[in-house]
């Protein structure tokens, strides 16, 4: 009680705590490995890079605050619920004041990725920059409608597929592209990768939060899997995305330091080890961090493996 009391006192504190930083490292991990590939081919480009993490950084930022708001209007967010408690649900922010929040970083998000656009592309391939402008819009929508809006698509269970999508193949493929001007197809292994492990993050925070969503009507995978069936879901989330980046290393093979990723195994099989025997939900709670900073040191060993 106290918390959400003191709160209101320290609203720059709040903010922060609505930003939810430590999924940011989460995020940044496709545009890391993005950079990653297209220097391994010498065609990194740091400007694209940095436009491509701050325009990331914006969206997932907004779509932490939409989350906050739209889970406090629909009932997600209530006395049921086994995670931190969120920044409307606590009184700190009010919802007036979150959907502020969200237009502005809306905005910025916009505005940083048209940057990116032009810096990377220019005034050349009119309509390469339209579809990635109009690919900039659908995350946008995609950062706000997860919980929020009058049908979000959380709600039903497609949080997986979007995370999957953002996260990894338009995250990893969007930022090679942007810097080599081409996308060869095994790029979409390790995107996909990338993609299987944030989706794993989010699923350990769906199996975590089963009992909320399920009385809020929010049916995500793990609610409609059960505990069990998900926590299997999770150990075949980590399987895919490791046996992806070893049919990357196989196709491109051209070093033994291609294989340094491997170094990432046993974290990978520690945190699908604690996720299927852990029962109590709150258990949980750190294995969210675990499997985003796992998912961050695979990053960093599988682009230095390909650059090496």
């Amino acid at each position: 009680m106290s918390s959400s009391v003191s709160a209101p006192a320290s609203p720059a504190k709040a903010w922060i705590s609505a930003f939810r930083p430590r999924t940011l490292p989460l995020a940044l991990a496709s545009i890391m490995a993005g950079g990653f590939l297209a220097a391994s081919n010498g065609q990194f480009r740091g400007s694209v890079v940095a436009l491509a993490a701050l325009t990331t950084i914006l969206l997932q930022i907004l779509s932490n605050l939409a989350n906050d708001y739209g889970d406090s209007q629909n009932g997600a967010d209530s006395v049921h619920r086994e995670g931190p408690q969120r920044a409307v649900q606590s009184g700190a922010i009010s919802p007036e004041q979150m959907k502020r929040g969200m237009l502005v970083f809306g905005a910025l998000s916009l505005v940083s990725g048209v940057a990116l656009l032009w810096v990377a592309l220019g005034a050349a391939a009119v309509w390469v920059t339209a579809a990635f402008f109009v690919l900039g819009l659908s995350a946008i929508w995609a950062a706000v409608n997860y919980t929020a809006g009058a049908k979000p698509y959380g709600y039903a269970g497609l949080g997986d597929v979007s995370v999957f999508i953002f996260f990894g193949l338009v995250g990893v493929c969007g930022t090679y592209f942007l810097q080599a001007g081409n996308l060869p197809l095994p790029v979409l292994l390790p995107a996909a990768a990338l993609g299987c492990f944030a989706t794993a993050v989010l699923n350990v925070n769906n199996i975590r939060d089963i009992r909320s969503d399920e009385l809020a009507g929010k049916i995500t995978i793990p609610v409609r899997l059960g505990p069990q069936r998900a926590r299997l879901y999770h150990v075949v989330l980590l399987t895919a995305g490791l046996v992806c980046a070893v049919l990357y290393v196989v196709l491109t093979y051209h070093s033994p330091w291609q294989w340094l990723f491997l170094l990432s195994a046993p974290l990978l099989a520690r945190n699908a080890a604690a996720v299927w025997q852990r029962q109590d939900s709150m258990q949980l709670d750190p294995l969210l961090k675990q499997m985003a900073l796992t998912t961050l040191v695979f990053t960093l060993l599988f682009g230095l493996g390909q650059v090496l």
